[in-house]
């Protein structure tokens, strides 16, 4: 399954030692039917780019087939673990193609273009002057906290402190990447 993390070791300091998931194929290939919220997939023509894309973790492209559905990661992630969320299983609408894609670049962190981490400018979720909360949650799917990232010119050293921070904590098993605006679900990590 390509849900699993490692850290990524690389000579150049700047890239970030975790990987980022966007969502397994198979979960996409649901949501393409019926969303997490039980609404058909109505997928449309990109007529302006921008939107953030959770299945290839980079922003759609003029011309490209997307749908925006309804996706609760916690509940995908819980029930592979045989937990139930309770209360903290949420969810939210996600940007993902129409139809199966090549799914993230290669390289530590997935959408980059090439090889080690870019740079932070050059990434979707992971760039300077963005805000990001970094919400981790237990092994039973329960939060065990969260700290808000603001994005320095140094964004990869930034995100990789606050999921050291998180994965310090032994009770630790998985965090969510969210944006502060809107509390979008932007990528998961898991525990090392």
């Amino acid at each position: 399954m390509t849900d699993t993390i490692t850290p990524a070791h690389h000579a150049r300091p700047a890239a970030l030692r975790y990987r980022a998931l966007p969502i397994d194929p198979a979960v996409l290939d649901g949501l393409r039917t019926t969303d997490d919220a039980g609404r058909p997939c109505l997928p449309y023509t990109v007529t302006e780019e921008g939107a953030p894309l959770r299945c290839c973790l980079r922003r759609a492209r003029v011309g490209e087939s997307i749908a925006l559905v309804s996706y609760a990661p916690l509940r995908r992630w819980a029930a592979e673990r045989g937990v139930v969320p309770g209360a903290y299983d949420e969810q939210g609408p996600v940007f993902i193609h129409g139809a199966r894609c090549g799914g993230p670049a290669s390289g530590p962190f997935p959408g980059s273009s090439s090889g080690p981490f870019p740079g932070p400018a050059e990434h979707l979720f992971v760039r300077e002057g963005v805000l990001r909360t970094v919400r981790r949650y237990d092994g039973e799917g329960r939060i065990a906290g969260g700290r808000m990232v603001e994005f320095t010119e140094d964004a990869v050293a930034d995100l990789d402190r606050a999921l050291d921070e998180a994965f310090a904590d032994p009770a630790v098993a998985v965090a969510h990447v969210r944006a502060v605006e809107y509390g979008c679900f932007l990528f998961e990590v898991r525990r090392p």
